[in-house]
């Protein structure tokens, strides 16, 4: 039997689709503030190993309620550009608080991090001697390519030989010198394998590779284990759940075996984005056409790539609910249908030939799991306008978190 997210979970709470878009525009973001606590204290509760901490890599969804949300679940942050620390900054946490995971940033940049008193991690050789020359004498972290990725699709993994991101191992020896040249004290270490890892086993085995890495450095303050933690996109199909119990269980023995050889008890960081804030978004938009092109039948939606970046730059799966008359269409009689969005590209495909119910011009559609990477790639590409973003708070009752784009937005930044 089909699993129906929305329905299972009450998601909506005392709202309807179709009173939210009639309130808000369509398409909408619309969030579920019960769903994204609960996956908070899942990841702040992964481990037994007493040292721990969380971090939430906001690039996954930068919306300030959100992370006022997760940071009274207790997690800390991770960013990515200045723009995420002034987020962050914003949205309460504290520099101490926050890990800046820098790729490739300029003087300038780094300098920000710097005068803000936030931790700056460098992924290559040429970025540390930056940070030691903009402070020597400072408090730094590295990043390190465990030889290990994955993810459900080649241009998110992160660690492996195909990658752009972290020094290898094989260059511990010039981070010590690089170290040394500065009068730089490393706080810690941290690696990420990739995006969506459905079964800990790869982790596991970076995190023991991370491990072996950090036994070469004395008195460090913590080892950042990454993220990618999965979530199941095909609940529609049955598709599992991440064994979370496996994989803290896993981790809380290679630190508890790891930190009595070392002789202390490091702080255990990871850094989930995706896990926390996919399942608690769903991205509501309209039906306006159904048309048949050399026997293909086509759902247009406004739903388009600016909205949804996902599929059209991954191939990923979201599963679709239908709603008409805010009744989930649970009809026997299906099709095979492409469902696209109104962009002038043909890329712009949200699901290509599906099984779905027979929609019509008018339903509602209603796209999983959409809570991460949706709003935060979105664009105003063929100048559309982005859409508002919902919560649905703890008592069910919608709130406007972010405005829909107007057209004077599109005009803002002209002079």
């Amino acid at each position: 039997m089909k699993v129906y997210f929305t329905e299972q979970t009450n998601f909506y709470g005392n709202s309807k689709p179709s009173e939210l878009l009639k309130e808000y525009g369509s398409p909408l973001y619309v969030y579920n503030e019960s769903i994204l606590r609960q996956r908070c204290r899942e990841m702040a509760g992964l481990v037994s190993y007493p040292n721990y901490k969380s971090n939430y890599s906001i690039k996954a969804n930068s919306n300030m309620e959100l992370l006022k949300i997760v940071r009274e679940e207790g997690l800390h942050a991770d960013a990515m550009s200045p723009g995420e620390i002034h987020l962050l900054l914003a949205a309460g946490f504290r520099p101490d608080e926050i890990l800046f995971v820098a790729n490739n940033v300029s003087a300038e940049e780094m300098q920000y991090a710097i005068d803000k008193g936030v931790l700056v991690s460098c992924d290559s050789l040429s970025q540390l001697r930056l940070y030691g020359r903009l402070d020597p004498g400072g408090r730094v972290a590295v990043r390190f390519n465990p030889g290990v990725g994955a993810g459900h699709h080649a241009k998110v993994i992160t660690g492996g030989k195909e990658t752009k991101f972290g020094i290898n191992p094989e260059s511990i020896d010039e981070v010590k010198a690089t170290l040394k040249e500065y009068r730089l004290r490393l706080a810690g270490i941290n690696q990420h394998i990739g995006s969506l890892f459905m079964d800990p086993s790869s982790y596991l085995q970076a995190a023991r590779t991370l491990l072996n890495i950090a036994a070469n450095f004395e008195d460090i303050e913590f080892i950042d284990m990454g993220g990618g933690f999965g979530i199941p996109y095909r609940k529609q199909e049955g598709q599992q759940r991440l064994d979370l119990v496996e994989a803290g269980r896993g981790l809380s023995q290679l630190m508890e075996d790891w930190t009595a050889n070392y002789g202390k008890r490091v702080r255990l960081k990871i850094e989930p984005g995706r896990y926390i804030v996919a399942e608690c978004g769903v991205l509501l938009g309209t039906v306006h056409a159904v048309k048949q092109n050399s026997g293909k039948t086509f759902i247009g939606t406004d739903i388009g790539l600016n909205v949804l970046l996902r599929p059209a730059m991954y191939d990923s799966h979201h599963d679709i609910e239908f709603y008409r008359n805010d009744a989930i269409l649970k009809s026997d009689k299906v099709h095979t249908a492409t469902v696209v969005g109104n962009i002038c590209e043909s890329g712009d495909i949200l699901a290509k030939s599906r099984e779905l119910p027979e929609a019509a011009e008018g339903d509602i559609i209603g796209i999983m799991d959409a809570g991460a990477y949706g709003y935060s790639m979105s664009s105003n590409y063929n100048n559309r306008l982005r859409p508002a973003e919902v919560l649905i708070d703890l008592d069910g009752n919608p709130r406007l978190i972010r405005r829909r784009d107007t057209l004077e937005d599109l005009m803002r930044g002209f002079l």
